[in-house]
C-alpha cells in the first residue's frame, strides 16, 4: 500500500468520527446528577460491566464502585484482571462469544439481583474496503459485538427482573449511525454496532411495559486502546457523561440512541 493511499484512509477515518470534536461534554447539570449515585450508594445497587478489565469498562468499575454501588465486573482472564480486582466486588470470567461461559456467569450469579447491566465488551476490526475484507474479522465482530450482547442480556434477563432499576445500556458508536454514514468504511464494525441498536430497539419495546428502560450510548472518541492515542476525549469524562445520562433516564427515554453529553442521535 503507498503511503498517500494509507494517508487517505486514515483521514477517512478521522473525518467519520470527527462529529465528535465539536459534541459539547456533558452539561452542568449531567455532572451534578451523577453525583447523585452517592445518595443511592446505600442502598448498595448492583451494576454489572462486561468487558471490564480496561478502558471505558474498568473506568465504568472504578466510578460505580466510588459511588457506592455493588460492581460485578467480568473479564476473559479474570487472573490478569489486577486493576479491576481494586474496584469489583466480584470479578467473573466471561467470554460473550462462549455460551457455557455465559450460562456459567448467569448460574454463579443465582439470586443476585442485577440493577444495571452495562454491555461494554467489544472489538473494532480495520477494514476499510470491501476487497479487504476479512471474513474471520468479520464474523468476529459480529460474535462479540452482537450476538455477545444478547446471550448476555437472555441470561442475565432474571436477574434484572430481580432488580430495582431494570436498565440495560449497550455501548455503541456513532460509525453505527446507518443515516450519518457517508464515508463508508470500518467493515464489521459499523454492521456489528448497527444490529447491536436494532436489537435494544427490539428489547427496549418488548421489555418496556415492565418496567425496563433499555438504550444504546455512545462514549465519544476515547483514549482507550480502541480509540488510540490521537482520540480528544478523556475516558474518566467519557464515563462520567454516560453515567450522567444512566442516572438521568426516564421511560421516555427507552429505546434511545444518546451521546456521553445526553444528544439524541440519528438512527
Amino acid at each position: 500500500m503507498n503511503s498517500q493511499l494509507l494517508y487517505s484512509r486514515l483521514g477517512s477515518a478521522l473525518l467519520a468520527l470527527a462529529g465528535l470534536l465539536i459534541s459539547p461534554g456533558p452539561a452542568a447539570g449531567a455532572q451534578a446528577r451523577t453525583g447523585a449515585d452517592d445518595a443511592v450508594g446505600a442502598d448498595k445497587r448492583t451494576v454489572l460491566i462486561t468487558g471490564a478489565n480496561r478502558g471505558i469498562g474498568l473506568e465504568f468499575a472504578r466510578q460505580y464502585s466510588e459511588a457506592g454501588w455493588t460492581v460485578i465486573g467480568t473479564a476473559r482472564h479474570p487472573e490478569t484482571a489486577a486493576e479491576l480486582d481494586q474496584f469489583a466486588a466480584k470479578v467473573m470470567q466471561l467470554d460473550v462469544t462462549d455460551p457455557s461461559s455465559v450460562d456459567r456467569l448467569a448460574q454463579d450469579l443465582t439470586e443476585t439481583a442485577i440493577d444495571l447491566l452495562i454491555n461494554n465488551a467489544g472489538i473494532q476490526p480495520l477494514m476499510w474496503t470491501l476487497a479487504e475484507l476479512d471474513f474471520d474479522a468479520y464474523e468476529q465482530a459480529l460474535a462479540v459485538n452482537t450476538v455477545g450482547p444478547v446471550r448476555v442480556t437472555h441470561a442475565l434477563l432474571p436477574h434484572l427482573r430481580a432488580g430495582k432499576l431494570r436498565r440495560i445500556v449497550n455501548i455503541t458508536t456513532n460509525l453505527s449511525s446507518i443515516a450519518d454514514n457517508k464515508d463508508g468504511g470500518f467493515y464489521g464494525y459499523r454492521e456489528s454496532k448497527a444490529a447491536l441498536n436494532m436489537f435494544t430497539r427490539s428489547l427496549a419495546a418488548e421489555l418496556g411495559p415492565d418496567g425496563f428502560i433499555c438504550i444504546v450510548l455512545h462514549p465519544g472518541w476515547v483514549k482507550t486502546d480502541l480509540g488510540g492515542p490521537q482520540a480528544p476525549l478523556q475516558v474518566a469524562e467519557s464515563v462520567r457523561g454516560m453515567r450522567g445520562v444512566i442516572d438521568r433516564l426516564a421511560p421516555a427515554d427507552n429505546g434511545t440512541f444518546r451521546t456521553y453529553s445526553g444528544e439524541q442521535m440519528a438512527w
